[in-house]
């Protein structure tokens, strides 16, 4: 058991609220972590899978049944597949409230589940349970966590085949049945062909109108594939930094592959030497720096990046209330160099530490103010100083 950096503070929610809602991929480990943190409550416990058939009888009336065990925490999983249960939580919850009466999993986010918002709301509190991530690895094997991914039973595979073929399979199963039953109904053909474009610009700015003329789609279609793929917890969007700088500044935003692993399966990456001699190598290795500092930091902090027209540049800021903490570029390189480009942006957005991480090399001062520094230094630092849950 791999112990999740989630599991502390779903415990404590649990000491609060009379439900939560842990949200996430499916096959991200939802289940596994609630199953590990039953046996430390106070209560006992009851499993519902709504994928399971014997289950859905139990839940043939399902408020009687919440009632007979209104002195258990009930652990509905997929419990997107079934809505109308929300309302009967709600009045079940009301008629008694107490702490840990419910923990709903999901395979979406809030807003692709959205009677959870509006029927429950007061009454839970949600967690994104993300891949694997380098702290909970303890940093190691940190390159096979890179081209394999963080999903369990991908980067837990006995050898590289199994992990390709687990990626493969999960891929084609959520595109042709997990999509369409959280709302999204496009021909299989259409929607494989734009999540490969996806990931052929992963890391860059969107271009819209290239996506739209390859697909013969509308751009609004192109916006909601992505924001349904953004709410399915596929990819990442990274809104350019604009706030008090008087420059002629790129505006679309970013996008990113939440996985490395499903982005090197659509890549056709099988493995690290692959990966290496690979023309996207830069792009894959900052989609994993993104994540790795996406999946920790408090949702109070931002993540922008900057561009302007003239070509300077920065991959990551980490900003709060208006306040630029962190500027970040990502180099693939124990050497790295700056352009001209990193050089004027840092000056023009003067945040309070510059940074350049690489995957192992040692810390040092490059230039004045802007510091070299490996991953896994930038992750435990960011620990360290309270950027994260």
């Amino acid at each position: 058991m791999i112990k999740r950096i989630s599991e502390k503070h779903l415990i404590k929610l649990l000491e609060y609220f009379p439900a939560v809602g842990i949200l996430g991929a499916r096959q991200v480990g939802k289940t596994t972590l609630v199953k590990e943190i039953a046996g430390k409550l106070d209560l006992d416990t009851i499993y519902i899978d709504l994928e399971s058939t014997s289950d859905l009888v139990k839940l043939t009336e399902p408020e009687l049944y919440f009632k007979n065990n209104e002195d258990k925490c009930i652990i509905i999983d997929e419990v997107q597949r079934d809505k109308s249960l929300f309302p009967i939580i709600r009045s079940v919850i009301d008629s008694k409230k107490r702490p840990a009466r419910f923990i709903l999993l999901g395979s979406a986010s809030p807003e692709l589940i959205r009677d959870t918002s509006e029927s429950l709301a007061g009454r839970i509190a949600y967690i994104d349970l993300n891949p694997f991530h380098i702290e909970e690895l303890l940093y190691e094997n940190i390159f096979n966590h890179w081209v394999r991914g963080g999903f369990p039973l991908s980067y837990l595979a006995p050898d590289d085949f199994f992990s390709n073929e687990w990626r493969n399979n999960f891929i084609r199963t959520y595109i042709e049945k997990d999509l369409p039953l959280l709302g999204l109904k496009v021909p299989f053909p259409i929607f494989w062909k734009f999540i490969n474009i996806l990931a052929h610009v992963n890391s860059e700015t969107i271009n819209y109108s290239n996506i739209s003329k390859s697909l013969e789609l509308t751009i609004p279609t192109i916006n909601k594939y992505i924001d349904f793929l953004k709410q399915a917890f596929l990819i990442r969007k990274i809104q350019p930094y604009h706030a008090n700088v008087k420059k002629r500044l790129v505006k679309t935003p970013k996008l990113y592959f939440s996985d490395t692993g499903l982005l090197h399966s659509l890549l056709n990456i099988h493995d690290y030497q692959s990966l290496e001699m690979n023309v996207y190598l830069g792009n894959s290795w900052e989609t994993y720096v993104v994540n790795q500092i996406s999946i920790i930091l408090k949702k109070d902090y931002n993540l922008f990046f900057y561009r302007t027209r003239a070509g300077a540049e920065i991959d990551l800021l980490i900003e709060k209330s208006g306040v630029v903490y962190k500027s970040i570029e990502v180099k693939y390189t124990n050497s790295p160099k700056l352009s001209k480009g990193n050089i004027n942006a840092f000056n023009d957005v003067e945040a309070k530490q510059n940074i350049v991480v690489t995957p192992n090399s040692d810390n040092f001062e490059m230039h004045k103010g802007i510091y070299v520094m490996s991953l896994k230094h930038l992750i435990k630092m960011l620990i360290t100083e309270g950027f994260t849950e």
